[in-house]
């Protein structure tokens, strides 16, 4: 059996779609991709596929990632140019790699998120910024399944900063715009109550609702303040060893003539 970890993106108005919603058009492609899939067992069989840390309904993303279970081996480039081709425009399938380490979920443990906070003058988020930063905990409230619940937000957050406009995110307006490093805890922190914190500290309360989108998940780097690409380490092990699609060719290849 052979697995697939792929990247997977949500932009534009995909940005809405719920992970119930993703699930089932991800399903739909691998029907229409015919990718031969492995099954769980019981009597209600499904398609082998792990989700890890999917991000809240309304937030764009640029690093969601899921694993696949195959019961034949493909070529994974192949199989992510396929399953793109089947999935909605701004749910994009954009990388694929061989799964040759054990525990993706278990390298996910931050993400960087970019906030634009249209009608906020950078120099306002600025200030809010640098009040939440100095701060020791702040803390939020939000309702769970379980009732309203009150956590620490300060503590997740690694770093928090307002970041020029460039050229690809031009501001014609009062636009301010905030890049997070948050960790993922429990309960987990996201960057809607990183923005109820800044409203706590330094009442920092935007016109309409923030724009915000995952630019990267992965491992924390301590050493250099960084969140890795979580797919690096099935990349290394592949590139020092044939993927399972190649092997299996190679042994299925017919022998040439003898001497």
């Amino acid at each position: 059996m052979q697995r697939i970890r792929l990247r997977y993106t949500k932009r534009g108005r995909l940005r809405f779609t719920s992970h119930r919603d993703f699930q089932r058009a991800f399903e739909r492609a691998l029907r229409r991709s015919e990718v031969p899939m492995a099954y769980s067992a019981g009597f209600t069989p499904h398609p082998r596929v792990s989700y890890a840390n999917a991000a809240p309904t309304g937030t764009g993303s640029e690093a969601e990632y899921l694993e696949i279970a195959l019961a034949e081996p493909r070529d994974p480039a192949v199989l992510r140019k396929l399953l793109d081709d089947s999935m909605p425009v701004g749910l994009d399938i954009i990388d694929a790699v061989e799964a040759r380490t054990s525990g993706l979920a278990e390298r996910l443990t931050a993400s960087v998120w970019e906030l634009r906070l249209d009608g906020v003058e950078p120099t306002e988020a600025e200030s809010a910024v640098e009040a939440f930063l100095a701060a020791e905990a702040v803390e939020v409230q939000r309702r769970t399944k379980n009732g309203m619940r009150t956590f620490d937000t300060r503590g997740a957050v690694v770093a928090l900063q307002a970041v020029p406009a460039t050229a690809d995110r031009p501001l014609d307006n009062a636009c301010a715009i905030l890049r997070l490093v948050v960790r993922h805890l429990t309960p987990a922190v996201r960057p809607d109550d990183v923005l109820s914190g800044l409203r706590a500290v330094a009442d920092l309360t935007p016109p309409v609702p923030a724009a915000v989108t995952r630019l990267a998940q992965g491992l924390f780097d301590e050493e250099s303040g960084t969140v890795t690409d979580p797919l690096a380490p099935d990349r290394e092990a592949v590139a020092t060893a044939p993927s399972t699609a190649a092997a299996t060719a190679d042994a299925k290849a017919p022998e040439g003539p003898a001497a």
